[in-house]
């Protein structure tokens, strides 16, 4: 059973950054692509960002590009988000999520993390 475990969410006022990590269990952790996604109040799941098995390619909704990355270490099985000029549109529940296909569409996606919630303020 994969588990994956995020962390590094918090209160932020519009502006700062925080840089969210997504800790997984198992060993074959570089052999499935990773992406972000968020549910703020009231609102469907959207995607937010993926990357590649091997770090080498990474795409972005279009609402969080220029402003947030994503990375990956495979040595470490974490995959990490860091957001910069946040919004308070940001506010949401990010969740990280293993894919088996480098997609937007969270039905790629097997497991899911439990979400760590983003706040920010205006």
């Amino acid at each position: 059973q994969v588990q994956l475990v995020e962390s590094g969410g918090g209160l932020v006022q519009a502006g700062g950054s925080l840089r969210l990590s997504c800790a997984a269990s198992g060993r074959t952790f570089s052999t499935y692509v990773m992406g972000w996604f968020r549910q703020a109040p009231e609102k469907e799941r959207e995607f937010v960002s993926a990357i590649s098995r091997s770090n080498t390619n990474t795409n972005y909704a279009d609402s969080v590009k220029g402003r947030f990355t994503i990375s990956r270490d495979n040595a470490k099985n974490t995959v990490y988000l860091q957001m910069n000029s946040l919004k308070p549109e940001d506010t949401a529940v990010y969740y990280c999520a293993r894919g088996t296909y480098y997609s937007t569409d969270e039905s790629d996606y097997d497991y899911w993390g439990q979400g760590t919630q983003v706040t920010v303020s205006s």
